[in-house]
């Protein structure tokens, strides 16, 4: 890769290629456990890897989808749809843009899915949780602001949430209350926190001189209610640990009591996925686990989310997200990029300049509606009118 203009670029270039690197890798382990993936794989996973199952077509026949040999997934799917979303609009989105843009990117064109082998809507590809978007605003015609309301709680805002944090960037209340905003058209209750607070952790992770460290702090200062709950702790028990092997045993234990999702990954109970102010999603606690563990290595931060399992491509790919706008673009390894983006058919590289520019046109007119209250209010304040008394 040629040199980048500046530090936004290479920060929105690493952000998002590093998202949709980590989950590419992250797509193959998926659903299984440490040790199932372990015996899959002759031990940990280190790279790019075949699908878990060589059969991928049948092995599970509501989810034909071939992950592994570097593809990317839904996750990214959506990211790059939210990114377009951002050029079209030029400026800041809210709940009424998904339903205005974000919808029309889903159903409205095809385009290559790599999972599928073929050029389809990304409507077709994407999770039951996705589809919630185009069943509630495009058929049901729901106030955007509420549409979330009713569908199973996830990570499925989360995990495309990291644009808002670029667009953001530096300035990580302003990426929550946006991502709050904007995720509240496909989720609720601590569904949608989690996009806010991931989004908060990219803008964070923007800002020239931050650190893992001080992204935790940035998500515990804005998370609320089970999230902030679950990082705390996850975190915290991250902070003992040295290195990503032989650490999740450990972590899953210390977010066990925030996650509604059974230890059979793929079995639910009946409190699964349901709104709660006491619980959370896994995988923003984990990706922030891992990136304290590496101390913001990308690799190390990616690889401890492939090898939990779970969920673990939008681990990975949050966790990615974090740490390639921590160490820019050189972060991302190339050996990893590359054949990611030959194998997905996919420019990954060209999403992250376009929210670079799109994050330099938001930033210019905030600055100026930023001025002009200035002087508004000043006009306000400073008593010069003849009259009135001093």
């Amino acid at each position: 890769m040629t040199p980048l203009e500046d530090l936004l670029t290479d920060k929105a270039v690493g952000c998002v290629t590093g998202a949709a690197v980590g989950d590419a890798i992250g797509g193959a382990t998926e659903g299984w456990t440490p040790g199932q993936i372990q015996e899959r794989y002759d031990g940990y996973v280190t790279g790019i890897v075949p699908p878990y199952f060589e059969d991928w077509r049948n092995a599970r026949p509501i989810a034909p989808y071939h992950k592994g040999d570097g593809h990317i997934t839904d996750d990214t799917l959506m990211t790059h749809a939210l990114i377009r979303v951002y050029e079209k609009v030029g400026g800041h989105l809210d709940a009424y843009a998904a339903a205005d843009h974000l919808v029309p990117e889903m159903m409205g064109e095809k385009r290559w899915i790599p999972e599928l082998e073929a050029e389809a809507l990304p409507l077709q590809r994407v999770f039951l949780a996705e589809k919630w978007l185009v069943l509630r605003l495009h058929y049901g015609h729901i106030d955007p602001r509420e549409a979330g309301v009713g569908n199973i709680v996830n990570c499925g805002a989360a995990m495309y949430m990291a644009p808002a944090g670029i667009v953001n960037a530096a300035n990580p209340d302003g990426a929550y209350a946006e991502a709050v905003d904007l995720a509240g058209a496909h989720q609720s209750s601590y569904g949608r926190e989690a996009a806010g607070v991931l989004a908060a952790a990219v803008a964070e992770a923007m800002r020239p001189g931050a650190s893992a460290d001080s992204v935790v702090a940035t998500c515990l200062r804005l998370a609320r209610d089970g999230t902030r709950a679950a990082i705390d702790a996850v975190c915290e028990r991250a902070r003992g640990l040295d290195h990503w092997e032989g650490s999740f045993d450990a972590l899953r234990e210390a977010v066990k009591p925030y996650d509604t999702v059974a230890d059979t990954y793929r079995d639910q109970g009946l409190g699964a996925r349901r709104p709660s102010r006491l619980h959370s999603i896994e995988e923003l606690p984990l990706a922030l686990a891992f990136l304290v563990i590496a101390k913001g290595d990308y690799r190390d931060t990616v690889l401890g989310g492939v090898n939990y399992g779970r969920d673990a491509d939008s681990i990975a790919s949050m966790g990615g997200a974090i740490a390639g706008a921590l160490g820019g673009a050189k972060a991302v390894p190339a050996e990893w990029l590359d054949p990611v983006s030959e194998a997905s058919r996919m420019d990954l590289v060209t999403p992250g300049l376009a929210i670079a520019e799109v994050a330099r046109r938001v930033h210019a007119g905030d600055l100026a509606a930023r001025r002009a209250h200035e002087a508004a209010f000043t006009a306000l304040t400073w008593d010069n009118t003849p009259g009135l008394p001093s």
